[in-house]
């Protein structure tokens, strides 16, 4: 891989090499430059890309490199921004402009596509889309970057010795806010302030394709030789989540375990606390439980899958008309063991024994699952997220009976959005509920709960992504 920490693997995209002067982009390529238009525009590539795929009929090796190319610029642009300035000497460069001009940079700087084809065919691509000028203007910066080597570029822009917040920022191609918040969070998790290189790293790694076999619905050792006959080598199991099974290669939709409703993909931190809830201690569980924010419905559907297998009851509540459809069609194979309702999650009442608040957050622990999330949060959207993470809290300890048990779940290691909104509802004596050291759930890994008994996960260290947990019983 070119460069220092950025999105990529040891694989070598042989294109055909095109003429100097290509008049006509290749559809990958402009499929990849169509994707980043529709993302500055709001779009959210895991949605847009696979339908825009569909569409152009563009399959196979060539699916697979204008997924690359389309989700490592988005989540590079910050660094490829960096060097794009400082080779063109530029202070404005038209939007539609730059996203052709990162294609091409991360071209040269990670996908090993050689420095000439990669020039000729993005120009090919600005040419095509936005016209002949803004062709001649990508063609010069990315010819001058190719003049020496792209690792010389950027240590003269961000120097790896340097570790300011700043410098961190560009060369992992994060905002400063989103450094600095990690680095926070590693102190409030336990873990060395050093380790932050390894977790900056970390987010901009290539996650592997998991699949969640939902219980009662298809067993491990079944999918996982689905996966096998699929992809003509073996299948690893999870190492956390009874339920995680690792795809080598091959695109999900062509199980049949997949298409019919018995798998998922999933990341195995996010079945990891569904198995943590459902195994935690709950004296004379009565079968009554809760997922009081359940779309689009992953979790809902194997904790309804696990509570299909132990006689229980799961109610899946989500608020938003089109979040709770999904809920149904993520759940419709399992007959009367889910029932889904459409309501506020700070208003659900009931008395359950076992309560999942898998609350909105930042996302900041999935930010190699979606590349546009780490340019579309600040920290002005906590002053939001902030009061309803404490109101859904409270909601669904209230909904716990006496005896049983809340999980408190964030997508994110932001101290804010974890621990904190933990221990503020907790100081409220009218709450009338305690913590579970998490490490006495045999799941959990040791290393991820903190002195406090709440659980930080993190890709880095456990190779999911960071999933919070805070396991609590209402008194």
């Amino acid at each position: 891989m070119k460069g220092d920490g950025r999105a990529g693997d040891d694989r070598t995209w042989s294109r055909q090499r095109p003429a100097e002067r290509q008049r006509t982009s290749d559809p990958a390529r402009r499929a990849a430059y169509d994707l980043l238009r529709s993302v500055a525009s709001g779009a959210y590539a895991n949605l847009a890309l696979p339908a825009m795929l569909t569409e152009r009929r563009i399959q196979g090796r060539d699916a697979a490199f204008a997924t690359e190319l389309a989700y490592g610029t988005i989540r590079m642009q910050g660094q490829y921004d960096a060097v794009i300035d400082h080779v063109s000497g530029r202070e404005h460069i038209d939007p539609e402009v730059r996203d052709v001009i990162r294609l091409g940079m991360h071209q040269i700087a990670a996908l090993r596509v050689p420095d000439h084809a990669a020039v000729a065919a993005t120009v090919a691509v600005a040419r095509e889309a936005i016209g002949v000028g803004p062709g001649g203007f990508a063609n010069a910066v990315l010819r001058a970057v190719t003049e020496g080597s792209y690792e010389t570029l950027l240590e003269q822009v961000a120097p790896k010795a340097d570790a300011s917040i700043e410098n961190l920022s560009i060369r992992y191609s994060l905002p400063p806010w989103v450094v600095r918040t990690l680095r926070q969070a590693l102190l409030g998790a336990d873990r060395d302030p050093e380790d932050l290189v390894a977790v900056l790293a970390s987010a901009n790694s290539q996650p592997p394709v998991t699949l969640a076999a939902r219980p009662g619905l298809i067993a491990p050792e079944a999918l996982a030789a689905q996966v096998e006959a699929r992809a003509k080598k073996p299948a690893k199991r999870g190492k956390l989540a009874r339920s995680a099974v690792i795809m080598p290669r091959g695109a999900p939709g062509d199980l049949a375990a997949v298409r019919h409703g018995q798998a998922a993909v999933q990341d195995e931190g996010s079945q990891l606390v569904a198995w943590a809830l459902a195994d935690a201690p709950v004296e004379d569980d009565q079968g009554a439980w809760l997922d009081l924010c359940a779309g689009p419905g992953g979790k809902a559907a194997l904790l309804g899958g696990i509570a299909h297998e132990r006689g229980a009851r799961l109610t899946a509540n989500e608020p938003q008309p089109h979040r709770a459809e999904l809920v149904r069609q993520a759940v419709k194979q399992l007959d009367d063991a889910v029932h889904v309702t459409q309501q506020d999650g700070r208003e659900v009442e009931g008395s359950f024994d076992r309560v999942l608040v898998d609350a909105p957050c930042t996302g900041l622990g999935a930010l190699r699952r979606r590349p546009e999330a780490r340019w579309r949060h600040s920290p002005a959207d906590l002053a939001t997220l902030g009061p309803l993470q404490r109101d859904l809290l409270r909601a669904g300890i209230a909904a716990t009976r006496p005896g049983g048990v809340t999980a408190y779940v964030t997508c994110s290691p932001h101290l804010a959005e974890t621990r904190l909104v933990v221990q503020d509802v907790l100081a409220d004596a009218d709450v009338g509920a305690e913590l579970i050291n998490a490490a006495t759930v045999p799941l959990i890994p040791a290393d991820a709960v903190g002195a406090d008994g709440m659980m930080q996960l993190w890709t880095d260290r456990h190779g999911t992504d960071a999933m919070f947990l805070a396991l609590i019983r209402r008194l």
